[in-house]
């Protein structure tokens, strides 16, 4: 099978920029004429295998971080702001949205917030009847998407504090250690933190009386659940300068995206210390990622295992490509990140077809799923509903639905693969991303015509749905 050629010419152009090299003396250190190194730079000609190999020599560049899920993640979103009628009906080519993803970055980030301010009006000026009150706020995302975005579009990996987790991690031996008993000593020997129990009515998991210097943690939370909380807690005492440069770098739009930013970026740090980078990489590959196997060696739950899967993104040491998506019973992906070709719709419902949903209907069972994509690329999907609860019988419990998956030719380094037919074609299931952009014609469960198709209805025929994609 032949290999996609590979277009870097921006990577290549930023990092002769930061050599502070003229075209000229870069090509020269490669190996490779100036015309070349031109052509390469605007994206008129890939890259070579020798070329990389000169670059990884000669600039220290890791090729395995080449050509990543970078442009696929910002490709998708571009595709999908393309895909809306109000786009005028142009339909870019997959090689012309690739040339802007990958030679305009900056441009294509600004196109897809265009879309999401009209998505935004358009679904406040719905909400209204007769008034319309115009304001800034409709057009301008939510403090919410912003730090979606924020993560999504950095690989959902902060260097900066999973490297300073994983020095904790290492300092407080907590791979050979319980994990609960280590965090307590810490808060209490470097931080004069003292741990008690959080009243019964409080309703809280966390709270920390900052003046007497203790956190209440609740007392009928999951072990797993209070060791992050306590993880939570160490971050916020520790990494606050890093954690403000980091906001600082990001230029929110508000205060409120800033602090919901804080929020994730502690609990960022929260899960890299409960389970530290390499000792946690090398575990995912001897146990098969094994889901519930990695959640008792680290004494985590198998959502912050299953979260932790997809921000193994460090450079020249990454994991297994995965997505990873947490999905509530109404359908709404409550959280999500992929560093696969497989990308999430950023509106709508996610396809009925994707094992996620069955989740529910067996709680406590794996669900695997082979699947494909309308692009012809086939994944293995693992699902499993979780339950979250802080009481007894009469409290209620949060019920979620945890999705992992690769693309099938990593497989193999899942447990969850082992007893699936791959050499059958007919085992692969047809899913798509959502509705509104899924090219599939003849799908049962389809909600929606595709935005940038034409329907015909025969008012004598009626087959799986009553129009006909034309």
């Amino acid at each position: 099978m032949a290999h996609a050629k590979l277009f870097i010419g921006r990577r290549v152009r930023e990092q002769r920029e930061a050599s502070k090299a003229t075209q000229a003396a870069f090509a020269e250190r490669l190996g490779i004429s100036t015309s070349y190194l031109n052509q390469i730079e605007n994206n008129q000609r890939p890259v070579s295998a020798a070329v990389l190999l000169a670059l990884a020599e000669k600039f220290q560049v890791d090729i395995a971080s080449i050509g990543g899920s970078d442009g696929d993640r910002l490709l998708s979103a571009l595709r999908e702001a393309l895909a809306d009628p109000v786009s005028g009906g142009s339909s870019p080519s997959l090689q012309e949205l690739k040339l802007v993803a990958q030679n305009a970055p900056s441009f294509a980030h600004a196109l897809i917030a265009c879309h999401q301010a009209y998505r935004r009006n358009s679904e406040q000026l719905a909400s209204f009847d007769d008034q319309l009150i115009r304001t800034n706020a409709l057009s301008e995302p939510t403090p919410y998407e912003e730090v979606r975005d924020f993560f999504h579009f950095v690989d959902n990996y902060i260097d900066e504090l999973d490297r300073a987790a994983e020095h904790l991690a290492q300092a407080l031996g907590l791979t050979d250690r319980d994990v609960g008993t280590a965090l307590v000593d810490h808060l209490e020997q470097h931080h004069h933190v003292r741990i008690a129990r959080a009243g019964t009515g409080e309703g809280v998991i966390r709270r920390f009386d900052a003046s007497a210097r203790v956190l209440y943690l609740n007392a009928y939370s999951p072990a797993s659940t209070r060791s992050f909380q306590m993880a939570f807690q160490i971050g916020a005492l520790e990494q606050r300068a890093e954690i403000d440069a980091i906001i600082e770098r990001a230029r929110f739009r508000t205060a409120e995206a800033a602090e919901i930013c804080r929020i994730g970026l502690q609990n960022y740090f929260a899960g890299a210390l409960m389970l530290p980078y390499r000792s946690f990489l090398v575990a995912a590959k001897e146990l098969r990622h094994d889901l519930h196997l990695l959640a008792v060696r680290f004494g985590a739950s198998l959502e912050q295992v299953a979260h932790r899967l997809s921000t193994l993104q460090r450079s020249g040491l990454k994991g297994v490509p995965v997505f990873f998506a947490r999905i509530d019973r109404a359908g709404n992906i409550t959280k999500r990140h992929s560093a696969s070709k497989l990308q999430f719709a950023r509106y709508g419902a996610a396809c009925p077809l994707w094992n996620a949903h069955q989740a529910f209907e067996a709680p406590g069972r794996m669900i695997c799923q082979l699947a494909e994509t309308p692009d012809g690329v086939r994944y293995l999907s693992i699902a499993t509903e979780v339950a979250k609860g802080e009481g007894g019988f009469a409290s209620p419990h949060r019920r979620y639905a945890i999705a992992l998956g690769c693309e099938i030719s990593y497989a193999g380094d899942f447990v969850y693969a082992d007893r699936l037919d791959f050499s059958n074609s007919s085992s692969f299931e047809p899913i798509g991303v959502s509705c509104r952009i899924c090219e599939r014609i003849d799908c049962i469960q389809r909600a929606v015509p595709p935005l940038k198709s034409k329907i015909a209805v025969d008012h004598n025929r009626r087959g799986k749905l009553p129009y006909t994609i034309c």
